[in-house]
């Protein structure tokens, strides 16, 4: 890696809106710098979870650090391919730490999408050289002349049939600067990324800011202040390469001994023993959007799933835990997401990845109850405070919401209203007085635990009736009639019915097909329900 001067080595990720190319071209790149060899079998070579292969989608921002010839120098090109869906934007961030530039890639059929601009923002924020690529040029519609940019900026590709790609190349190079770095200063490392493997411990992707790390180093970690020994070191071709060192204005991997998953922390800043360096700035937390409640299926399991959401969450810091319990289910988590896709991808990934099977539940919100005289209480479900127009494409909002309003869907609500153009952000406000009852899910007489909520009395009905009905999709029918029922206190307000199944011959059939699903269901009372069947309910539960 010594061969490697400071001004050969270029640090970028490639960004764009979801499925505009991004992994295809990434897969390209790796092609033309013989990092991989090239085959037909060469699609999201970067995109290693399987829960990625399965959704066609990249959920995990993947280094991979490319070796160019170019005009008789050898140059190191450090490529981020990041997810282009917005639950997954964090990844984006952190990964624009570690460069100096970006490929922003758009869809010449699509055009600019909310991600594109979004993206856009992030890295000119962080002040990085953006190269605009235009791709899927081959598509019949595709109309690359649309985009109001100088054509001696921006460089048309078709990333699917390797089209002009070379060229994009050749732009890492001139347009993206080297780093700023010092060598011969002690070393200086973010941690910008990390994994877990139950042999070797925590795998610390990191970006060396100033001077140089070996195996066998002592260094000492900001955050913990506890001391390690680099036990090996390298950089990813795609796949780990061990190599002797690294040096300042390279991004590789790290690995320490670091065997608890508490002891590594993105953002955190790695230096040598007995020579302490300022911190390097980190990242600012994530903000979830959406809530969940989440338990293990059976209570013998915590620990293993507390250690599971443990490994998983080292790896998407994104998410916020907290402990939480239930009458009926026992101890488990409250977890907090960026959004529903987030949600739906960290149940999949504890599934595939630890064999966990979950019971995920209606989120729950902190309440005050003050117990004093019944006053008539006018509540407030959302106050305007203020409106400002930032430009003439642009205004800002300010209200005033209850949580509760805003803990499910409300950030996939107005990312798809406004085409994912719009954002949202929040702070805590404290709490106000509001006219608030607790409604229960009833199964045939038996109280649903798992999705007793608290909602302001003027939604009751209709929070009670959307439920209702969509528990009554989620539920199998059975032999006998299944009655939904909302209720607050004795009072029912809502109720759907699931037929029964007629007593005839099929009954043989059905028994048996329940039989075969009895590991995957459980019961309430005497209705069996599938572990799955509320999540489906859980994205009802918003302030519609």
């Amino acid at each position: 890696m010594s061969r490697f001067p400071v001004e050969n080595i270029r640090n970028f990720s490639i960004v764009a809106h979801v499925d505009h190319g991004k992994s295809t071209l990434a897969d390209r790149l790796l092609e033309l710098t013989g990092t991989i060899d090239k085959t037909k079998n060469n699609k999201q070579v970067l995109d290693k979870l399987q829960v990625e292969r399965e959704r066609g989608i990249t959920v995990k921002a993947q280094t991979a650090s490319l070796f160019h010839n170019c005009e008789g120098k050898q140059y190191l090109l450090n490529l981020i391919d990041t997810p282009g869906h917005v639950d997954f934007s964090y990844e984006v961030s952190r990964s624009l730490s570690a460069c100096q530039g970006v490929l922003l890639v758009v869809d010449a059929n699509e055009g600019i999408q909310a991600q594109t601009v979004a993206n856009f923002f992030l890295a000119f924020e962080a002040q990085l050289s953006v190269i605009p690529v235009i791709n899927k040029i081959d598509l019949k519609n595709a109309d690359p002349e649309m985009f109001d940019i100088p054509s001696d900026e921006c460089i048309k590709i078709s990333a699917k049939l390797g089209t002009n790609v070379e060229s994009v190349l050749q732009a890492v190079i001139e347009r993206i600067p080297p780093p700023k770095v010092h060598r011969k200063n002690p070393l200086r490392a973010l941690v910008f990324d990390s994994t877990f493997d139950q042999y070797r411990g925590v795998i610390a992707n990191v970006a060396l800011f100033d001077g140089v790390v070996s195996k066998g180093d002592k260094i000492v970690s900001a955050h913990t202040q506890k001391t390690y020994e680099v036990n090996e070191v390298g950089v990813l071709n795609p796949n780990e390469q061990p190599t002797h060192k690294l040096y300042a204005g390279q991004v590789g991997y790290l690995i320490a001994g670091m065997k608890n998953v508490t002891e590594a922390q993105i953002g955190d800043t790695l230096y040598l023993h007995k020579q302490p360096v300022e911190p390097l700035p980190g990242f600012k937390s994530a903000k979830p959007m959406v809530f969940a409640g989440m338990y293990p299926v059976d209570q013998s399991e915590y620990n293993n799933l507390k250690s599971a959401i443990e490994k998983l969450t080292l790896n998407d810091s994104s998410v916020t835990v907290h402990r939480d319990s239930s009458l009926a289910l026992g101890a488990g988590w409250r977890l907090g997401f960026l959004g529903l896709l987030h949600m739906e991808v960290f149940n999949q990934r504890l599934e595939l990845e630890y064999n966990a099977s979950v019971i995920l539940t209606t989120p729950t919100v902190p309440y005050k109850a003050v117990l004093s005289s019944s006053k008539l209480i006018k509540a407030r479900r959302a106050v305007q405070k203020n409106m400002i127009f930032i430009d003439q494409n642009r205004v800002m909002l300010k209200y005033l919401f209850p949580l509760n309003e805003i803990v499910v869907d409300f950030y996939d609500s107005l990312k798809s209203l406004s085409s994912g153009y719009a954002s949202f952000d929040y702070e805590d406000a404290g709490y106000q007085t509001a006219e608030l009852v607790k409604m229960d899910i009833l199964l045939n007489g038996n109280n649903v635990e798992e999705l007793v909520t608290v909602v302001h009395k003027d939604k009751a009905h209709s929070i009670g009736k959307a439920i209702c009905e969509r528990l009554k999709d989620s539920l199998p029918r059975q032999l006998f009639e299944i009655a939904i029922q909302a209720a607050i206190g004795s009072k029912i307000i809502a109720r759907e019915t699931v037929k029964a199944y007629r007593k005839n011959v099929l009954a043989k059939c059905l028994l048996k097909r329940q039989a075969e699903g009895k590991k995957k269901l459980r019961k309430i009372g005497n209705v069996e329900v599938p572990k799955d069947a509320f999540i489906k309910v859980l994205k009802t539960q918003s302030s519609k």
